[in-house]
Order: C-alpha cells, then sequence, then structure tokens
C-alpha cells in the first residue's frame, strides 16, 4: 500500500475551509489553542480576521458559536475530539442542539489513532455522546475526498453538525468520479451474498483490505461506508441486512453507542438479523504507535478478517 495516497482527514479539514472560505464570506472558524493541530491555521493563513484562537476554553468557545450563529454567520468550532464532544458536551447540547443553532463542529484527533497521546485523548465515545443529542447531525469521513465533501455539505445544512476527523494519515479511496457524498445516505463500495459490512471512518479502508482476504476464503461480504452516523441510512441497512442475512458493523469508537449501535437500533425494530460489532470493547485506550495500537485491539484489516470469518462460519 505504500504508493497509495494517504492523507490525515484533518488536513482535509483545514484545505476544506480555506475552500469554503473563499466562497462564503459568513463562515468563521474558531479553535481552542490547537490551531496547527486541528489544522484551521491553515484557515487562519487565508482569512486572519475570520479566524479566531478562543484559548483553553472549549465551553466558551462553544456559547460564542452559538452566539455568532444568531448574527447570520457560519461557525466552525474546532478542537481535538475529547474537547469538542466531551469537555464541551453540556455547552454543545444546551447552548448549540437544544436551541437548534447553526454551529458545526470540527473534532479532530478522534479515536486510538491519536497514539501516543493515550487513553485520555483517544477519544471513543464521542459518536455516542453528539447522537445523542436532538437534531445533531453526526459525521464520520473516510477519506480526504470524503472529508471535504462533508466539510461542505456540513456548511449548506442548516443546523448543528458534527464532523469527526483523524490524526492519522489513510489511504484515499473515494477518489472516483461517480463518487457522492449525500448526508444520510449510506455508500455500496462492494456487493456481496454472504455477510454485510458496515464501516465508517479510517475502518473503511480496512473493511476493504479485509474483504479481499475473506473472497479468497470463498466469503463473498458486501461492503457499504455509513459516513453519516446520524441520520443513518436505515433503507440501506435494512435492505442489505435482508439480502445476505448476517451483519457486521467496524468503527475506530466505542462499540457501544456508536456505528454499531445504530445499525442495531435499525435492525431490532426493522428487520431482526444476526449480528456482529468490531470495535473497541468497553475499555480505554493506551499510548503507543496508531497502527500497532490498530492492530492490538482488531482493528486493522487481519482483525477484521479473522472476526467475521469466525462470525460468518
Amino acid at each position: 500500500m505504500s504508493d497509495v495516497k494517504k492523507i490525515a482527514t484533518r488536513d482535509s479539514y483545514g484545505n476544506a475551509l480555506v475552500e469554503l472560505g473563499q466562497e462564503h464570506e459568513d463562515l468563521i472558524v474558531l479553535d481552542a489553542d490547537l490551531a496547527a493541530a486541528t489544522k484551521t491555521g491553515t484557515f487562519r493563513k487565508a482569512f486572519p480576521e475570520r479566524h479566531w484562537d478562543i484559548g483553553i476554553a472549549e465551553a466558551n468557545m462553544a456559547g460564542i458559536a452559538a452566539g455568532l450563529s444568531t448574527c447570520g454567520k457560519v461557525p466552525f468550532i474546532s478542537s481535538f475530539a475529547m474537547f469538542a464532544a466531551g469537555r464541551a458536551y453540556e455547552q454543545v447540547r444546551n447552548s448549540i442542539g437544544y436551541p437548534k443553532l447553526n454551529v458545526k463542529i470540527g473534532a479532530t484527533h478522534a479515536g486510538i489513532s491519536v497514539g501516543e497521546d493515550g487513553a485520555s485523548h483517544q477519544c471513543l465515545e464521542d459518536l455516542a455522546l453528539m447522537r445523542e443529542i436532538p437534531g445533531m447531525v453526526v459525521i464520520n469521513p473516510s477519506d480526504d475526498v470524503e472529508a471535504k465533501a462533508a466539510v461542505k455539505a456540513a456548511y449548506e445544512h442548516v443546523g448543528p453538525v458534527y464532523l469527526r476527523f483523524g490524526r492519522l494519515a489513510v489511504p484515499v479511496i473515494n477518489d472516483r468520479p461517480d463518487y457522492k457524498f449525500e448526508i444520510g445516505k449510506g455508500v455500496v463500495l462492494k456487493e456481496g451474498k454472504d455477510v454485510t459490512i458496515f464501516a465508517t471512518g479510517l475502518e473503511v479502508n480496512e473493511t476493504l483490505e479485509a474483504e479481499r482476504l475473506l473472497a479468497a476464503d470463498g466469503i463473498d461480504a458486501e461492503i457499504i461506508n455509513i459516513h453519516t452516523i446520524k441520520p443513518i441510512d436505515k433503507e440501506l441497512v435494512v435492505a442489505s441486512a435482508k439480502k445476505t442475512g448476517k451483519v457486521v458493523t467496524v468503527e475506530e469508537h466505542s462499540v457501544i453507542g456508536g456505528l454499531g449501535s445504530a445499525v442495531a437500533e435499525v435492525l431490532c425494530e426493522e428487520a431482526p438479523t444476526k449480528m456482529l460489532r468490531i470495535g473497541v470493547n468497553d475499555t480505554f485506550g493506551e499510548s503507543g504507535p496508531a497502527l500497532e495500537l490498530i492492530h492490538k485491539y482488531g482493528l486493522d484489516a487481519e482483525g477484521i478478517y479473522n472476526k467475521v470469518k469466525a462470525f460468518v462460519k
């Protein structure tokens, strides 16, 4: 895979903000003393008058953004997922979610792929926290192409949006003419008949790699990219589950409250299906190189392959 182009989705976020900033003067970016890491520094360089560094005060940042949105601005607030979704949860819920304000949350450094920063910064609960807020759209893009499209879609959507980005550079897999991003619509990457694998974020590429291993064992897997955790594509989830009869979800997040839970909620009501959730199993992360952690927690192609193979057999 060394010849495959790799880009961290946090870089995609910064670049997309600049592109949108050139078209929309109402776009304001707020950061909490992490502009170099979240890549909003790219926007600051292009539009210094529209980039506000609030300092290490994430809750205050959420409140300021709420106020800006009532004055005709479209604010994007940025910090690590642990702070944007965790530390500022009350303000995001009460100041942004409750009044349904037009604020976008760009959360970077999510999941165990944060690596050496360790368990305190490896947010594995953010999708669950944000999914619980009424009216909040929750998006977890899989690569550079999808991340840029998601930022644009978030700007165009009227209402609160949570965008999840990663620190680790990941392969670009959606660079094709027919790619289309639409909030709430999953993408079928490969059709199959034996098992459906729903994946999100950086796990989409790992799942595609696992599919090749499964195919060599005669297992025909259907691979679906669920970039929007909320609203989830219920129609696609149900149709694919009925088609294959077995469902697996893969996410760089706790198995509690994220993609696995969202899919399970749909299926238990619409089409009860045998199901396996692959993710982090009710534990915290740890410090270490990102790729080694992904392997240790069974979230690389090899781990997905082994778990799906055992599940199907």
